[in-house]
């Protein structure tokens, strides 16, 4: 054999499957479709995205709340072409360093399409049209998603857009019109509200967020609203179509009523994402897709014993560290190793202000199971810390055993919710009771003060600062 373990994919999942392998002893290459490595996530995905939202989050606190804090500046103008410029230099960053690290690690790396010639054969199909094959003992499929478009719509990338087109636009556009009110439609419709953009957002369920708590999805749609962000929720599209200069959208309530049409610049196709498993050439060791994913053991083995598969053409939620958790998971066990992943208590993230983050049981979830529970939860507005930063919209909400005081859950919109989930993460993870946390001192003042407190509601109701 060529290497003792081959990775189809640089993702978040593919490279740090990689490293670890090379970091265990195992020779390791890296074959990767595109010229620059990282995958979705640092190209067109959550590095991109999180650099236009901090951009348009300056932006809005220039206009809207600098006065308040004593800066006076003449009106700002967002430069839409610079904020494009600065997000591409900060995605040349990530993947330069990610190049880095393969070559740190002696990770032979392969540019071109990786397809199955057998169980342990790849072949690598370069832009050229040149083919090399190689051999391994084991083979890792780590190669992501694709955005979903609406079956009567595709995507035209020129007015109706995934988000992909969303993070290079050229132009604000004056109505964006965005379908999907999930984690990447939100997070890309508050980046142009903040900026001008008329954001009007039609979702087919009826709430924000939908896989999160139910509370989270009343708290963001109530504090983007405050950015004029506009929502039909309960809405079936049923037409998009690119007239030239502008979008025309309909869509009618599910549960019947009058139909809209929305008409804009651009409409953003946001309903989702796809394994990509194409061009893998997976029939050719009999490997078949159940629901379009690659079925997998529970130690990610399919049924090929020399393949394993990780991220999102696997089962679950469809997230960057997720992939990375089951790479550094394939990999230990291929050391003989005995990792183990607690796919509950991964967390999920709206990189949206405020922020959204959550781990463990929803109340929705506790209430399906019919599992007696408490809730505890605390508003921002009542921090001294978030008063001083003006960040006063958002609550941290804890859901807990109704017998045992055991922390189930952790829902969290505000200010640095991204940053403060770790801890609920890591209360769950050594199974903390809310008490266990609401007993611990937490530094004031500090947006971390709001768990504190919903914990202390929910292990006897008294918090102490409401």
């Amino acid at each position: 054999m060529n290497y003792n373990v081959i990775v189809i994919g640089s993702g978040p999942g593919g490279y740090v499957a990689a490293i670890r392998c090379a970091q265990l002893g195992m020779k390791t290459a890296i074959i990767e479709k595109y010229p620059t490595l990282g995958g979705t996530c640092l190209n067109v995905g959550c590095i991109p995205s999180k650099a236009l939202l901090d951009s348009s989050e300056h932006f809005h606190n220039a206009v809207h709340n600098f006065k308040e804090h004593g800066i006076d500046i003449s009106q700002p103008a967002a430069n839409i072409g610079q904020m494009i410029k600065r997000k591409a230099g900060v995605v040349k960053a990530n993947v330069d360093g990610i190049a880095f690290l393969m070559k740190k690690n002696k990770i032979d790396v392969y540019t071109g399409i990786g397809s199955f010639v057998d169980k342990n054969t790849i072949r690598v199909t370069a832009a050229d049209g040149k083919e090399t094959t190689w051999t391994a003992e084991k083979i890792i499929i780590a190669t992501g998603s694709k955005p979903t478009p609406l079956p009567f719509a595709p995507f035209d990338k020129k007015r109706i857009i995934s988000s992909t087109e969303a993070l290079a636009l050229q132009e604000i556009p004056k109505h964006l019109i965005v379908v999907g009110g999930g984690v990447i439609g939100m997070e890309l419709g508050s980046v142009y509200a903040r900026i001008g953009s008329k954001v009007t957002v039609v979702e087919f369920l009826d709430s924000l967020i939908p896989t999160m708590d139910g509370t989270m999805g009343k708290e963001l749609q109530k504090a983007t609203k405050k950015l004029g962000m506009e929502f039909y929720l309960g809405h079936k599209v049923t037409a998009v179509e690119n007239k030239g200069g502008e979008v025309v959208l309909q869509a009618v309530p599910k549960n019947g009523g009058t139909a809209i049409e929305l008409r804009g610049d651009y409409c953003l196709v946001s309903i989702g994402r796809r394994p990509y498993t194409d061009g893998l050439g997976l029939e050719k060791i009999g490997i078949e897709l159940d629901k379009g994913k690659i079925p997998v053991d529970d130690h990610l083995r399919t049924k090929v014993d020399t393949v394993f598969a990780i991220g999102d053409v696997v089962r679950g939620a469809m997230l960057a560290h997720k992939a990375e958790e089951e790479g550094v998971f394939v990999a230990e066990q291929f050391a003989g190793q005995r990792p183990h992943i607690h796919y509950l208590l991964i967390p999920g993230v709206v990189y949206t202000w405020p922020e959204v983050a959550s781990v463990g049981y929803t109340e929705e979830q506790l209430k399906e199971q019919q599992r007696p529970y408490k809730v505890g939860s605390f508003p921002y507005r009542a921090l001294g810390r978030a008063r001083a930063s003006m960040d006063l919209d958002g609550l941290v909400k804890v859901l807990a055993d109704q017998q045992t005081d055991e922390i189930l859950g952790v829902h969290i919109i505000g200010a640095r919710a991204a940053d403060m989930i770790a801890a609920g993460v890591v209360a769950m993870e050594y199974r903390a009771s809310a008490e266990d946390v609401a007993r611990m001192s937490h530094a004031h003042p500090t947006y971390m003060e709001a768990l504190k407190e919903a914990c202390l509601a929910a292990t006897a109701n008294r918090p102490i600062h409401m």
